[in-house]
């Protein structure tokens, strides 16, 4: 019988079942070793422990002695960092200072450069941001600002917005038609001062960050744990050319927000459904291109369906064609 592996997570955000089964294990002073099976983190956390008269039972560690012991091997792994930053700074100080024979300028800066790990690739977006003067151009598809993680990015990402707006740049955001009323998506724009214009497709491209039209930062893998910090001249005007025609096409969602139009009783939501219903692909496709869940894809779908008078999904298809509203335009 195979089992759903458990999701990999950091302590800072710790999965429902291991909350559960940890606030459980605190209120009742211990759980069952075979519980924990479900959330195996714990165990790795050091959140829960075998007791000592009882193997077959798991004990808590209380929260305040877990949260000095995690923030401890925070401080020393950071401590690690420095020295070896340090270490390589004074490797590299007698290279730097001899150079290279026929070494041109421009290879000082890669053209393109993998950045590993959410710390790294925030520092090198914020470094590049506090030299940018004139702009900052996002794809932000599908932003997720709920969880913990989301709201730190989203705090750190305010603060060097608003210091770019401070002197006098302007960012262009583009986002999935979904988060047009998103709260958190939709209060950060009204508490940013400055030149700051968001828009919305129903489709987009991964997530692009470009500064000045000179760097850009885009994701080096599906987890989104490693990006590209890309500088080859060609490669940025690429994105930024790409960038100005989805604007283009896009609808205002601040600071003057539009409103798609309904054509014959259909909503472009739906005319995007149903251009990619007719291509055959599934609910759950559906629902990832447009970047929401499937029981809203679903909801969306028989909307349609009751509008076009359609039975079935293959008589769906059927009247998608017939109607001509791919044929309308916007």
């Amino acid at each position: 019988m195979s089992t759903v592996p458990h999701p990999r997570h950091g302590v800072d955000d710790l999965c429902a079942a291991g909350t559960e089964l940890y606030e459980r294990a605190l209120h009742e002073g211990r759980v069952r070793a075979a519980e924990a099976a479900a959330a195996p983190c714990l165990i790795d956390f050091g959140l829960l422990h075998p007791g000592l008269e009882d193997l077959d039972w798991l004990e808590p560690v209380a929260p305040a002695v877990a949260l000095h012991q995690l923030l401890r091997t925070s401080s020393e792994r950071i401590a690690d960092e420095r020295r070896r930053e340090a270490r390589l700074a004074e490797r590299f100080a007698p290279l730097l200072r001899s150079g290279g024979p026929r070494t041109p300028a421009v290879a000082d800066t890669p053209s393109a450069r993998v950045l590993s790990g959410t710390e790294r690739i925030n520092r090198a977006i914020t470094e590049a941001m506090a030299e940018a003067t004139r702009e900052v151009l996002c794809v932000q598809p599908n932003s997720n600002y709920s969880n913990e993680r989301g709201q730190i990015a989203q705090s750190v990402a305010m603060d060097r917005d608003q210091s770019l707006l401070d002197r006098g740049g302007r960012i262009r955001t583009l986002y999935q038609s979904t988060q047009r009323h998103v709260p958190l998506v939709m209060a950060r724009y009204e508490q940013l001062r400055g030149d700051a214009e968001a828009r919305t497709l129903d489709e987009l491209t991964e997530r692009l960050i470009l500064v000045d039209r000179t760097v850009a930062f885009i994701p080096a893998d599906d987890d989104r744990l490693m990006a590209l910090e890309v500088r080859h001249p060609a490669l940025v005007k690429y994105f930024g050319t790409t960038f100005d025609r989805l604007w283009s096409l896009a609808t205002p969602m601040f600071p003057e927000a539009v409103r798609p139009p309904t054509l014959n009783g259909i909503t472009p939501r739906q005319r995007a459904i149903a251009t990619l219903l007719v291509e055959g692909h599934t609910d759950a496709v559906i629902a990832d291109r447009l970047g929401m869940n499937v029981r809203t894809a679903r909801v969306h779908i028989a909307k349609l369906a009751a509008t076009l008078g359609s039975d079935s999904r293959a008589q769906l298809g059927y009247l998608i064609g017939r109607s001509g509203i791919l044929d309308q335009e916007g």
